[in-house]
């Protein structure tokens, strides 16, 4: 098949571009050249911004695909472009949605793709949601061939998949515990949350692409493994050989005092426990399964991290803020036993 990604290097994407180029796809990446060197020889790069809606046109001017992938679309305006630009020269337009989209509170922790789509707490979902409905619109009036996709917490060996985190990736929250510093747990650490390696993730994706039974559907993609928070953070403690000094805060609290936009991320999104039916996708794609566990992932990052000192993004805005919250939780209890 000829595909063309919108993106292509991310997180998500990387591991789907190297996938679909060892199965010997003819691919495309339309981005800035970003990991350029990271690609594998035989991916064609167009350079050039997505957002230059006529400089794009030039550049894909006489070629038609057979799927376009849309991985950095997150505004109705952005989706909107890539309809002009692709109606009639793609077979299959997959966007990537987001898990997050899902009605918040849940009703139900067993999500399918049936679930409500509504989060009042995150401008991101909502955009994502308000993506979905255009395109499901143009899907219903215009034939525009599209298929979703939501990914929820999906990771890969440059970082580790974590609650509360700085600007810079999870790398201070590695650092506090090399350090023996405590590190914050949202909640009480109890709640179920799932993990997705991006090697398995492209597994499913790849089986989506130029999948006639696809077209016009939702599905989300994640493993079927449900862990809590507590193991998480010890999973990344016993792979780094310390201890973990857990210090739980609820999530109202630590969204009502960070300027992380926590109250998306956590109230909207990770403090529920989900826990998703992926019998959806395992019908579309049939011997689908994501095989990595949660332990092994982990480490692997870790291991990876580690290695590599420029994954090692210093953070210390974010470093002294966990400690005012940790100090503020402290003292806050030491009044309240001391009277």
């Amino acid at each position: 098949m000829k595909i063309l990604f919108i993106g292509g290097t991310g997180t998500i994407s990387m591991a789907i571009t190297r996938l679909l180029a060892a199965q010997g796809h003819d691919l495309y990446l339309l981005n800035r050249g970003s990991r350029k060197h990271e690609l594998p020889e035989n991916v064609t790069v167009i350079n050039g911004d997505v957002n230059n809606e006529e400089e794009v046109r030039e550049r894909l001017s006489g070629h038609s695909f057979d799927v376009v992938g849309e991985f950095i679309g997150f505004t109705p305006d952005q989706v909107e472009r890539d309809i002009r630009l692709f109606s009639g020269k793609t077979k299959q337009y997959i966007y990537i949605s987001s898990a997050s989209a899902y009605q918040k509170p849940l009703s139900d922790p067993l999500i399918t793709e049936s679930t409500p789509l509504a989060n009042p707490y995150w401008q991101y979902s909502r955009d994502k949601i308000a993506c979905e409905e255009l395109l499901i619109r143009k899907y219903r009036e215009e034939g525009f061939p599209v298929t979703i996709v939501r990914p929820s917490h999906t990771y890969d060996e440059r970082s580790v998949p974590l609650g509360v985190h700085g600007r810079n990736g999870s790398w201070q929250v590695i650092r506090r515990m090399i350090d023996g510093k405590p590190v914050i747990i949202h909640g009480d650490g109890t709640s179920l949350w799932t993990i997705t390696h991006n090697s398995d993730f492209a597994k499913a994706y790849a089986g989506l692409c130029g999948n006639i039974h696809a077209i016009g559907q939702a599905f989300h993609i994640t493993s079927d493994e449900s862990v809590t928070w507590d193991q998480i953070y010890r999973i990344i403690a016993d792979a780094l050989g310390v201890e973990l000094k857990a210090v739980h805060v609820p999530s109202e609290f630590l969204a009502a005092v960070s300027d992380y936009d926590l109250e998306g991320s956590l109230i909207g999104d990770k403090a529920s426990t989900v826990i998703f039916d992926n019998s959806k996708i395992k019908r579309a794609v049939p011997g689908f399964t994501a095989t990595v566990r949660a332990d092994q992932g982990i480490r692997a990052a870790i291991e990876n991290i580690l290695a590599h000192p420029e994954l090692q993004k210093e953070d210390p805005e974010f470093d002294q803020w966990c400690d005012r919250v940790i100090g503020a939780i402290n003292k806050a209890k030491e009044e309240l036993i001391n009277g």
